[in-house]
């Protein structure tokens, strides 16, 4: 496993990071990838720290706290050795958002004794609209407050979008931004973002590496997804565009490549110096050993970057 920096935040952070969503489970009316097995996802986790993976990303909405809960239980004995993140705003999977001092204190404090420690690494903002936090100052003042408190060690944010991101980074003052950034959405490079980060020392925790398990190339267009799982609400056009596109990536490289897609498309991530980590979910020890492993293959050639760029550019990934 190789490690990077989160910025200039001081943090050192597995370059491939755990993304711990899916193992929330099923729990009221939270939704993720269906049904799992607490025993499964908690090895899934010491299976991943085996192999080097020190960055965890959740958040109270997973699982409704589950997801938390089961970081706490399996890390509770090596807290000094792995790098927590959390985040706070969704009171609930309908969508409902709730930013004020109050509740995110509440939301933290909670979230502390899930985990089952005093602080968290990042603590995030969970996609708020960005008007807000550019028109109420005290959002800012009370993660700060909280930071002086020794419950945080960075103040991120995880945005609906890199446009979103890039005012966080040039209007908020952010040292920490999460967003999406795959093969098949290169919009974080479009608005200018990896530059804007690179600029003012901002980490970049790049989220759906995998697009939602489309870029392994394991869901054709046709599949039927468990209950409880998102993409079973999604538009059938957008699973149309997402299901094959791994092809047109995979092509470049040639019928003697050897890597899965999987491990190519985390692999394309990682060939942005700008992206101090990247979390793909992982619910399984084979998850595990198949995404750690792109770490050690390399970043690929500028021209190859190029050539992606240009599949990119010559087509649409988002249904209308």
């Amino acid at each position: 496993m190789k490690y990077r920096a989160l910025g200039n935040s001081g943090l050192q952070v597995s370059e491939i990071g755990f993304g711990a969503w899916g193992i929330g489970g099923l729990v009221q009316d939270s939704s993720a990838y269906g049904p799992t097995d607490d025993k499964v996802s908690q090895q899934a986790l010491a299976a991943a720290f085996d192999a080097g993976v020190t960055f965890y990303d959740t958040a109270a909405l997973y699982g409704y706290g589950h997801s938390e809960e089961l970081l706490g239980k399996t890390f509770r004995t090596v807290r000094d050795q792995i790098v927590l993140s959390t985040k706070a705003g969704y009171v609930n999977f309908s969508g409902v958002q709730d930013f004020s001092p109050g509740f995110l204190r509440t939301s933290l404090e909670a979230s502390l004794r899930r985990l089952q420690t005093e602080y968290v690494d990042v603590f995030q903002l969970h996609d708020p609209p960005i008007d807000l936090l550019k028109n109420d100052n005290t959002i800012m003042a009370a993660l700060e407050t909280l930071q002086n408190e020794g419950k945080i060690r960075v103040i991120g944010i995880s945005t609906r979008s890199p446009m979103d991101s890039l005012t966080a980074v040039e209007q908020l003052g952010f040292k920490s931004i999460q967003v999406n950034f795959n093969m098949v959405d290169q919009r974080a490079i479009e608005v200018g973002l990896f530059d804007a980060c690179r600029t003012h020392g901002v980490g970049i925790i790049a989220r759906t590496p995998l697009c939602f398990g489309f870029l392994t190339g394991k869901y054709a267009a046709d599949d039927d997804y468990a209950e409880g799982d998102h993409r079973r609400k999604w538009k059938r056009e957008q699973i149309e565009l997402w299901a094959d596109a791994y092809k047109l990536f995979r092509a470049e490289l040639g019928n003697e490549v050897l890597q899965t897609n999987a491990q190519i498309a985390l692999r394309y991530v990682l060939s942005f110096a700008e992206v101090s980590t990247t979390i793909p979910g992982m619910l399984t020890e084979d998850h595990v050993s198949e995404n750690v492993t792109a770490s050690g293959l390399g970043p690929f050639s500028p021209s190859l970057l190029a050539d992606f760029a240009g599949i990119y550019g010559q087509h649409s990934f988002f249904a209308k």
